[in-house]
């Protein structure tokens, strides 16, 4: 039968050409995202930039971690500690110590991401003066970057200064003095996620001696150096600082207060986001990891759906080799040698095509902010291998149902002449269709009696619709000819037999209109989930802000950083204004025993907030609220009020709160209250403004305005607020939508092909029965334009359902929103699968009818 698949990939070539480009495009997919994920695991160490040429560097606990039966749990503190005044003093009996401060600064026109530091730390980078000299006032700054020159006055929400020098980075080559153990104290271990998002983990490598450099002379930052006493005065408290000795000694200073010692290549730890590079490989990594799962599922999903449309045209044939004495085993196996042989060619077409667009895909990641500058594709050959072997399984697996089709056919089909589809659907498609309906209900069932929550994370929502996708891909057949006949009322109705025509071929051919209808479903219900989940979210979302906000006026710093005691204090002298100032902290709480969780808290005063937010409260009163207790949300393991829970606040003290109230769930983002004294180390970042009885609207806004920051009415702060998804993300669903776009016209361009070419004596009989060569094209466009109208009903159902359960689950959480479809996306989409189907079923049907009519209907097959 190998002799026969061969024959028969040559002279069937059209029908096998949309799973071969398929399978090449999903095996370079494959192949492009196991490179890049075996180039991110190979990443070279990140090394310091701010502190290349310190000795050593000495930073206050950062770390949580409290001890459970399974090992030590870690959290990243949201406010670290200072270094003790006695211990500073200890540090300066063994040299000269520089204490570091970093703090927002926002130029009026200067980069958004200004940083501010005391100039005697510039020397650490190394900078160097490009221009101008040092600074020795309080109103001179030295700047990095050409965005300013020196003599030139730069407006700052610091006040208003005069550059006097700019500075660059340069090669350090210096060789720090410390040789001896790692960094001190280091508790290392798994983490456990928390729900603001993972925990870091906090690792330290050896300090053995190290030479930095050459670094490159690039700015890595923007930032104004100010003196050491202005900036200590605009940046009070100081986390880290550099002493000029010899690690040994500084760590037999320090020892046994946790603190962090910091040498070699751990000086990166101090500074800002050292993390940021393997954070942004692991958001890349899942988000090749879903577009991976999106490419095999679509993979599949095509392989499955052309070999068995390929199969239900081609049974005529397999009734002449049944006839011929072929058994079924021997049909069944000439299927699998035609996958087989499409397969191993495809993978290998893939492979080298993976090789060709690697580069390409780290270029764009790079430029696109999801990668580091420095990533690159290594020289790796198992993503090769794991690529080819899925491709190849990937077309096994994909004709499974069509060859076991085939076998069955039976000898007396090759004298079959009827056009209309009978037994479309087999018992084991219904079985697996209603299967895979009834496993997407109960789950979703069972997600909002248990856990409504965890219909909200993102890698729920995108995988969810797989399922139902495929049921009702599965089960079209019993949906296509009712919802043909439905779509197709109305343009039956018109004079001419063109729209009965549509109608009834449309419905005759079911298994041909459901395979042009699946790879539209696929897309439409993926577009629609995804970027209606996301859009509905976001709308839950600024639906708690807008419920949650009482007050008249919120305002925010300028420089995203935190409001002074004395800009604070001018607020609350605004005549006619009700005052909540809160701030951003965060308290740990240890669930189960062994999760040591973080959850996002805002620090304020009860009675200010009470008039100024309305909390969604599921039990106890706000102004209940004092420095004795806490207000949790439903989330909590304890969320009684009442009870006493064990917490650690921002700053890593461990204080026992009762709970003063409870607060509903909601999308997530409600967090914890406490009071200012439970947030040590918190600046105020956020005034609300609730105006008193008779106080004036626009006298009091222009108070607020006068006194510092950026001051929103209501409407503008919900406006402000609104959620946008990230960039992660929007790349991640441009990606997968993409390639469910790219399938879709695969499929489409190959079905509607082989449709039409199929069909090629029946457009002749129309001919010779006196329809016009226009009439005849019309109605294979007629035709298309159906086939695609189901599919994109089925999906916009798939999706609707999707968005239901999505919906339902808000609404258990206690959040009220509308569902929101994204119709423009939803109408480009069905736009361009319309298009691309018009195109190709009209383009055979024009070349065919080239030929008279009467050659054409004595054509054979």
């Amino acid at each position: 039968m190998l002799s026969v698949a061969l024959r028969t990939l040559r002279t069937r070539w059209v029908t096998f050409v949309g799973s071969f480009v398929a399978l090449s495009l999903g095996v370079a997919l494959l192949a492009v995202m196991g490179l890049a994920l075996a180039s991110s695991l190979d990443a070279p160490e990140r090394q310091p930039e701010r502190f290349a040429a310190a000795p050593v560097v000495v930073r206050g606990q950062d770390t949580l971690s409290v001890p459970t039966p399974i090992g030590d749990r870690t959290q990243k503190l949201v406010h670290p500690r200072a270094v003790p005044e006695a211990t500073v003093g200890r540090l300066r009996e063994l040299g000269t110590v520089v204490a570091d401060r970093s703090f927002a600064v926002r130029a009026a026109k200067g980069p958004g991401d200004l940083v501010g530091h005391p100039w005697s730390t510039a020397a650490f980078a190394p900078y160097a003066i490009d221009a101008g000299r040092a600074p020795r006032a309080a109103d001179e700054v030295v700047v990095t970057g050409d965005w300013a020159r020196p003599g030139q006055r730069v407006e700052t929400d610091r006040g208003t200064v005069t550059v006097v020098g700019t500075a660059t980075p340069r090669p350090s080559g210096t060789v720090t003095p410390a040789r001896s153990g790692p960094a001190t104290p280091h508790t290392s271990g798994p983490d456990t996620p928390a729900r603001s998002g993972p925990a870091t983990p906090h690792t330290s490598g050896p300090d053995t001696p190290h030479t930095s450099g050459p670094t490159t002379p690039h700015t890595f930052e923007n930032a104004l150096f100010y003196t050491d006493a202005r900036a200590a005065e605009l940046s009070p408290r100081s986390t880290q600082l550099v002493v000029k000795a010899q690690a040994a000694d500084v760590r037999a200073a320090v020892q046994g207060q946790g603190l962090q010692v910091l040498t070699g290549t751990d000086r990166r730890l101090a500074d800002a986001d050292p993390d940021r590079d393997s954070e942004a490989l692991t958001a890349m990594n899942a988000l090749f990891g879903t577009a991976g799962g999106v490419t095999a599922f679509v993979s599949v999903f095509v392989v499955a759906s052309t070999f068995a449309f390929a199969v239900a045209q081609r049974r005529r044939e397999f009734g002449l080799l049944r006839t011929a004495g072929a058994t079924p085993g021997q049909v069944r196996r000439m299927v699998f040698a035609e996958a087989l042989m499409v397969g191993v060619t495809a993978s290998a077409a893939g492979c080298a095509l993976g090789a060709y667009g690697a580069p390409k895909l780290a270029a764009w990641v790079v430029d696109g902010g999801l990668a580091p500058a420095w990533f690159t594709i290594g020289d790796f050959t198992w993503p090769y291998h794991v690529a080819f072997w899925t491709g190849l399984l990937v077309a096994l697996l994909g004709v499974i149902a069509a060859s076991w089709r085939a076998g069955r056919t039976g000898p007396t089909q090759a004298l079959r002449e009827a056009s209309v589809d009978t037994e479309a659907m087999t018992w084991g498609r219904s079985l697996f269709g209603a299967g895979l309906l009834l496993t997407a209900t109960v789950t979703l069932g069972l997600a909002l009696f248990s856990d409504p929550g965890e219909l909200l994370h993102r890698k729920t929502y995108v995988s969810r619709p797989m399922l139902l996708i495929t049921a009702i891909a599965l089960l079209a057949p019993v949906l296509v000819g009712p919802l043909t006949r439905l779509i197709a009322w109305l343009p039956a109705q018109l004079p001419g037999a063109g729209g009965m025509l549509v109608r009834e071929n449309a419905a005759a051919g079911i298994r041909r209109t459901a395979a042009v209808a699946a790879p539209v479903l696929v897309t439409v219900a993926l577009a629609g989930s995804l970027l209606g989940a996301t859009a509905t979210l976001n709308e839950a979302k600024a639906t708690e802000t807008r419920e949650q906000t009482v007050a008249s006026f919120v305002v925010t710093p300028a420089g995203g950083g935190g409001f002074d005691a004395a800009t604070v204090k001018r607020f609350e002298a605004v005549e006619g204004a009700e005052v909540s100032a809160t701030s951003s902290s965060a308290v740990y709480v240890l669930e189960d025993g062994v999760a040591l969780v973080r959850s996002e808290a805002r620090a304020a005063d009860a009675g200010p907030l009470a008039r100024t937010v309305r909390l969604p409260l599921a039990a106890g009163k706000v102004s209940d609220l004092d420095d004795d207790s806490i207000i949790v949300n439903e989330e909590w393991e304890k969320h009684t009020v009442g009870q006493r829970v064990d917490v650690w606040l921002g700053d890593g003290t461990k204080k026992s709160l009762r709970i003063a109230a409870v607060m509903t769930t909601g999308t997530g983002n409600n967090g914890v209250y406490v009071t200012p004294a439970n947030a040590p180390g918190a600046t105020v970042d956020r005034v609300d403004v609730a105006l008193a009885e008779g106080a004036g609207t626009a006298a009091v806004a222009a108070a607020l305005t006068r006194a510092g920051g950026h001051v929103f009415t209501k409407d503008q702060w919900v406006q402000a607020s609104y959620p946008e998804t990230n960039r992660t993300t929007r790349y991640g669903f441009i990606l997968v939508l993409g390639i469910a776009l790219l399938y879709t016209g695969i499929s489409l361009a190959n079905t509607m092909v082989m449709a039409t070419s199929d069909r090629v004596r029946d457009l002749a009989v129309l001919r010779l029965a006196g329809a016009t060569r226009w009439q005849v094209l019309a109605m294979v466009a007629g035709e298309a334009l159906m086939v695609v109208a189901v599919g994109g009903v089925l999906g916009l159902l798939v999706a609707g359902l999707n968005l239901a359960g999505l919906w339902s689950a808000l609404g258990l959480l206690s959040v009220r929103s509308p569902v929101r479809l994204p119709w423009a996306e939803l109408g480009a989409t069905v736009a361009s699968c319309a298009v691309l189907a018009v195109v190709c079923s009209l383009a055979p049907a024009a070349l065919a009818m080239r030929r008279r009519a009467g050659e054409l209907a004595g054509m054979h097959e």
